[in-house]
């Protein structure tokens, strides 16, 4: 089924539609699961692609959730931290064909499990007033570079926003903003890339519709989360994709787990 086996394209359609709930209720980690699992079973530039389109949708629906206005206001006011994301999708998507998977995926897994374990062992990291935009632009770069390479940007960005400590509806949409951004950025990246190409792109776009409806579910579900539920949630996710993407890289470098 548009060239892959009838059984990996079901998988793919399920995991797509369980990422899409996740990111409804939490605001994120649908590329994370889309890729940690696709791993499993397609080649790694094949799962970039297949997580594309779907990305760019649902971050379409979870930036305007509050209107336009909350969301122009986001991009005021994270303007940095964008600015960085894009520059640096771009530079770093040339190089998604020849980085190997294994590195690509422990130079993601590692930094996420080592600062949501920090956070869920009591430990918090609130950055001083003075630092944040400075902060704000180095996450954008780090987001940056493993956006073009992963088709995942949000880790860098997350973690500064748990930092500061911004409300939940604010972090939900101030993650669509940027990650919607983002998505813009990486669909004419890799369209020069060749990654979405003739075969990959209707592939990409057939998971907009599991995508979708996973995320309505999940909307509803993040409505009734408190603002601690809501953090936990966030963080043992992390924990839990962070931790898949360096069992992968493990795994690829010879390492079976």
């Amino acid at each position: 089924m548009f060239g892959l086996d009838p059984w990996i394209f079901w998988m793919a359609i399920g995991v797509t539609g369980f990422a899409g709930f996740v990111k409804g209720a939490i605001g994120f980690a649908m590329p994370m699961i889309m890729m940690s699992v696709f791993s499993s079973f397609l080649d790694a530039t094949t799962a970039l692609a297949l997580l594309i389109m779907p990305t760019l949708v649902t971050n379409i629906a979870q930036a305007f959730r509050q209107g336009w206005r909350a969301a122009w206001a986001s991009v005021r006011d994270y303007w940095p931290h964008i600015s960085m994301v894009i520059l640096f999708i771009f530079i770093s998507a040339f190089f998604a064909p020849y980085l190997p998977p294994w590195l690509m995926y422990a130079l993601l897994g590692v930094p996420i499990v080592a600062f949501a374990a920090w956070q869920l062992a009591g430990r918090s990291l609130v950055l001083p007033i003075h630092h944040r935009r400075r902060v704000e632009v180095i996450t954008g770069i780090i987001g940056g570079l493993y956006g073009g390479i992963s088709g995942i940007w949000g880790p860098p960005l997350i973690v500064y926003l748990l930092s500061i400590g911004i409300g939940k509806v604010e972090q939900v949409r101030v993650q669509g903003v940027v990650f919607l951004i983002g998505a813009v950025v990486l669909v004419f990246a890799h369209l020069t890339s060749g990654v979405l190409n003739a075969q990959t792109l209707p592939l990409s776009l057939i998971m907009v519709i599991p995508a979708v409806v996973g995320m309505m579910i999940g909307f509803a579900l993040q409505d009734r989360l408190d603002v601690v539920q809501f953090r936990r949630w966030t963080l043992i996710l992390l924990v839990m994709t962070g931790a898949n993407l360096v069992r992968r890289s493990l795994e690829i470098w010879g390492w079976p787990i």
